[in-house]
């Protein structure tokens, strides 16, 4: 693992005469690792315009609700598909995942704590680690994580409506570790190798290019710094499928075969879940193997998958850090065709975790 980042993010040196503006904070503690996702300058605040512009001037970008709305859209080529917008308005619409019944620091804990995947990350994450999270959506993971004491913690996303739920639990518990920020992946506005941690779970199959989403987030890790990617699995993913094309027949009282939806629970976030499983306008799925090639291509080495590939038992002291070999090809297989038997747990989205060689 890297050395880890300062806990100080104060802004630059060039930069000291705030004004008393609350909503400046969140700006001011990230400044230092943002940068221009246009031309990759520094990002200063312009007190007679009132916004964040560019070192160089070219480029300014509003602040909203003191989160840095620092959005550029994709400049690809006309004949390629963008499906930014679509998601970006799905997700305006319908928040994932929702905050109904998280009313404590305790309660998102608790939450939290009660998946392998968050408490792996919270146990095994360095306390003083840089970490992003790209895709937070309403932010419940970068919250949980920022109440660790030490930790520097960014939430990114690309919609406005769940950034806003997650800086207003934020502050209303004092999160004072854990930002958010507006940003296109496919730009962000950081620095490279900026983060000991980058993660993004159930984010990059939502984007028009996977592999290239992979390869922009993994440039922001530092050497020695981990990614932890959750993605739909190519197998695992089909009995959600084979349940979305019974609803799309039947209607929505097919969705009994959801059990998260038979269940009890918040009404709202069996909502959330209906609508993220079953109404996304676009997805793709992924297999094992794909994924430790884009890991190997970036620099990475394999360190820990969840579920664990063939017979090997997941532990809860398992190291995230040190690479280990990833099975044969038909270990990996076997763990998929496993999703897919267990009627694909979590709609078949699985964690692959890598570390940057130095």
């Amino acid at each position: 693992m890297s050395e880890m980042a300062d806990a100080d993010l104060r802004p630059r040196d060039a930069v000291d005469a705030w004004p008393q503006d609350p909503s400046l904070s969140g700006f001011r503690a990230i400044q230092s690792v943002l940068c221009c996702p246009v031309d990759a300058s520094a990002i200063v605040w312009d007190p007679g315009d009132r916004r964040l512009v560019c070192g160089r001037g070219d480029h300014a970008f509003p602040l909203e609700a003191g989160i840095p709305c620092l959005f550029a859209p994709n400049d690809w080529p006309a004949d390629r598909r963008d499906v930014t917008d679509i998601v970006k308005s799905f997700y305006e619409q319908t928040p994932f995942p929702n905050y109904d019944g998280l009313d404590t620091r305790d309660s998102l804990r608790r939450k939290a704590g009660e998946s392998i995947f968050g408490r792996m990350l919270d146990e095994k994450i360095p306390q003083a680690a840089r970490i992003l999270e790209v895709g937070c959506g309403t932010g419940q993971m970068s919250n949980f994580l920022g109440m660790r004491w030490g930790r520097s913690v960014i939430g990114a996303d690309l919609c406005m409506n769940s950034l806003k739920l997650a800086k207003g639990f934020r502050d209303r518990f004092s999160i004072n570790n854990t930002h958010f920020v507006q940003i296109n992946l496919f730009r962000p506005p950081f620095a490279p190798a900026s983060f000991d941690v980058v993660i993004s779970n159930g984010v990059l199959h939502h984007t028009s290019d996977c592999a290239r989403a992979f390869r922009s987030i993994a440039s922001l890790v530092k050497p020695g710094g981990l990614i932890v990617v959750g993605l739909y699995n190519w197998l695992g993913r089909l009995p959600t499928l084979w349940r979305r094309s019974l609803i799309e027949r039947f209607g929505d009282a097919a969705a009994f075969l959801d059990g998260r939806l038979r269940g009890g629970g918040p009404t709202a976030r069996r909502e959330a879940w209906y609508q993220d499983q079953y109404r996304h306008p676009h997805e793709t799925s992924h297999s094992m193997d794909e994924v430790l090639g884009w890991l190997d291509a970036e620099g990475f080495d394999f360190t820990a998958s969840i579920p664990t590939i063939g017979d090997v038992e997941f532990v809860d002291d398992i190291s995230l850090f040190e690479p280990k070999p990833p099975g044969r090809r038909r270990d990996r297989l076997s763990s998929e065709i496993e999703m897919l038997l267990s009627g694909g747990t979590d709609g078949g989205l699985y964690v692959m975790v890598g570390c940057k060689r130095r």
